[in-house]
């Protein structure tokens, strides 16, 4: 062939969209397209081979070879794949819009299966250009008679092309590297990008520094190889002690036997595992081999709770791995990572449009051939494909989590609190999720059991039964109450699962609770207001109450009508002078416990929009808004209570009073800062009339 010089068939509209995208992304991509279009090459030569248009050497180990030289600032990628001809580096070099897989799956499309090549190579090789000052292609093809070719170009749209001198079949490339990227020729940084995007490729892949000294190693003389070179062999001649045997007699015992190594030169390893677990059956992967694969890949030392193996062949091809981490904190619970895989190369961290929002907690890879992504593999393309992926990936997730509930309850309890907030986040997300992992929702009640949502109901349902064969309260009803009553019954008709947000803060009424033998669950994560809020929506026949919204009747003695109602009058007229508040809200009720003498209830709604409010930076209205929701409910049969009563004009009482609300208030939230000093204060003095 004689010496060319031409410009490249540069197609604008095609290349620099590509180049702009390119100049926005991380520089390091370039390793991962030069390596991609050697897997590609290797892959084709292979195939080549196994329809018998080639035949692969005995000896042949397919292999891509970067050697990094810092001292003459290049970079070398060594494939030994099928390599091209001039017209092959004329067609898929010089006229850059064309893509040399593409070509080569249309031609040999009927000779055999469809098999996935990784990239473009044309358009992947110019991404050497972001890093490179100049490039320079040496290429034998596989094709008989071949004549090896050398190409070269300094980065503008003109390039040289002659005969070569490359011996072997494969290509080679070199990177002269720009003054800006020499950390690309530095062998610890090309580790590291290699491993960042390589580590998985299906092709073995070294790194070496060029022209580095010879590093030696030595083995078992036994376990040397065709391939090893040997540099000497040392033998350890056997040792032995002399020693007193059961007769007494002195005998020569071997303590070390005979040993012989050699010495070679240090194999190369690998950086990369051409055959990722997430490759494999399940069956042939046990435990320690999925706990080691999530550290490696995670550098997460915590071992994952439990793990879903993705294996699907149609109707697309999908492979991959999600692990569900231990959460030692809820904030924790925002952070996972969903690598993306196409045929063992990476694509990208967490594509939303690829898996389901939710699902960002986990940590994972997934592998998707098909996955149609443009030429920078950086952004989809096809809605609807992607769509019936993210379906499929949340449909195996609520299978393994509704089969683990079915089949081992006790692993599921006890991954429960770690794994709650991916569900509750993925029933607030997706519809169909819900709808299959419904039943299957763990509830912790106060005595740490775990219970299901039906199970929740089942009990509070035979609680219901039981208090409605109680005698109706017939106060303040009359025939002119019919409508009102009637929508009260169709209110009470849901059933209520009563709730606790903090244990200790609310200690008081789950003693209450606990005293008149009923239950509640413990919903004491961020994600649970809009959780049953939605559970509720979905649900039309349950309704979520904390436990401190009201008193329930179980808790109360029976009293006749008006029974109450003049000390009702005056311990709400005492309060409210006592108080400086008009607006308060007040109750006086008979409790069975006797050393109750002041609770705060919130009614389910108030407590809401309160929350709501505070949500959206409103929380300074919550008082003045919803203060009528807020109920002081007063014990008549709690001793302080009766002085009170009996002592309303004392001048102890206006303070009495204000201790029996803060105490209330303490059972119910924290007080603020001056609250609590105020409450301070207060407690001193009282304990002082006490000591006189």
């Amino acid at each position: 062939m004689s010496n060319k010089h031409g410009n490249l068939s540069i197609n604008s509209d095609n290349i620099f969209p590509i180049i702009k995208k390119w100049l926005y992304s991380d520089h390091d991509i370039f390793y991962r397209e030069l390596i991609s279009n050697g897997c590609d090459a290797i892959t084709k030569l292979k195939k080549l081979d196994l329809m018998g248009e080639y035949e692969l050497p005995a000896d042949y180990e397919p292999k891509i070879q970067i050697l990094v030289n810092p001292e003459e600032k290049t970079l070398k990628f060594i494939d030994n794949g099928l390599g091209m001809t001039a017209d092959e580096v004329e067609e898929y070099i010089n006229q850059i819009a064309f893509s040399g897989a593409t070509d080569f799956l249309e031609k040999y499309k009927d000779k055999a299966s469809e098999e996935q090549i990784i990239g473009h190579f044309g358009l992947g090789f110019y991404s050497a250009f972001m890093v490179a000052d100049a490039v320079h292609i040496d290429s034998l093809s596989y094709q008989k008679d071949a004549v090896p070719v050398h190409w070269e170009c300094d980065g503008g749209t003109e390039f040289d092309m002659s005969d070569g001198s490359k011996a072997t079949v494969g290509t080679e490339i070199t990177l002269f590297l720009n003054e800006d990227c020499l950390e690309f020729a530095n062998e610890y940084r090309a580790k590291e990008v290699i491993e960042k995007y390589c580590s998985f490729m299906p092709t073995a892949i070294y790194l070496t520094k060029e022209h580095a000294e010879e590093e030696y190693e030595t083995i078992p003389a036994d376990e040397v190889t065709e391939k090893d070179k040997v540099i000497e062999t040392i033998i350890e001649e056997a040792k032995f002690e002399e020693k007193e045997n059961e007769d007494g007699a002195k005998e020569q015992v071997e303590v070390s036997p005979r040993t012989e190594k050699a010495k070679i030169v240090k194999r190369p390893v690998a950086l990369n595992d051409i055959h990722p677990l997430w490759t494999k059956h399940p069956n042939d992967c046990t435990d320690e081999d999925y706990k080691a694969f999530y550290r490696k890949v995670f550098q997460d030392y915590k071992e994952p709770l439990f793990w879903i193996h993705l294996n699907m062949d149609y109707p697309f091809n999908l492979k991959g791995i999600l692990y569900f981490p231990k959460i030692n904190t809820e904030y924790d619970s925002i952070e996972g990572t969903i690598k993306l895989y196409n045929n063992q190369v990476f694509i990208a961290d967490n594509i939303k449009e690829v898996i389901p929002e939710f699902l960002m907690l986990l940590k994972g890879v997934i592998d998707c051939p098909d996955l149609p992504l443009n030429v920078s593999r950086s952004a989809l393309q096809n809605d609807g494909f992607v769509k019936k992926i993210s379906d499929y990936i949340t449909k195996k997730v609520a299978d393994k989590l509704s089969g683990m509930c079915k089949t081992d309850k006790e692993a599921y309890e006890k991954y429960w609190d770690d794994i709650s907030p991916f569900i509750k986040f993925g029933c607030l997300k997706d519809e169909k999720f819900c709808d299959k992992i419904n039943d299957y929702i763990l509830f912790k009640n106060l005595d740490d059991k775990y219970l299901t949502l039906p199970e929740c109901l089942k009990t509070e349902d035979e609680k219901a039964e039981s208090e409605d064969s109680r005698p109706e309260d017939t106060e303040n009803v009359s025939d002119n109450d019919d409508a009102s009553e009637s929508a009260e019954d169709e209110k009470d008709s849901r059933r209520p699962v009563y709730y606790v947000t903090d244990r200790q803060q609310q200690g008081q009424y789950i003693n209450m609770f606990r005293e008149q033998g009923m239950d509640a669950v413990i919903l004491d994560h961020n994600i649970d207001a809009s959780f049953i809020t939605q559970l509720e929506r979905r649900n039309e026949k349950i309704r979520f109450v904390r436990i401190d919204a009201d008193l329930t009747e179980s808790m109360k003695e029976e009293t006749s009508a008006g029974e109450l109602k003049e000390a009702s009058d005056t311990l709400s007229e005492t309060f409210r002078k006592a108080l400086n508040n008009e607006n308060l809200k007040v109750s006086v009720e008979k409790l069975k416990n006797a050393e109750i003498s002041s609770v705060i209830t919130l009614s389910e709604e108030g407590r809401r929009m309160q929350d709501m409010m505070k949500m959206y930076g409103m929380a300074g209205m919550d008082s003045s808004m919803f203060g009528g929701d807020q109920t002081l409910i007063l014990n008549a049969n709690n001793q302080l209570v009766t002085y009170i009563l009996e002592h309303k004009d004392s001048e102890h009482v206006p303070m009495f009073c204000e201790q029996l609300y803060d105490l209330a208030l303490l059972s119910n939230h924290p007080l603020s800062p001056d609250a609590m000093s105020k409450f301070v204060a207060r407690s001193n003095q009282i304990m002082l009339l006490l000591a006189k």
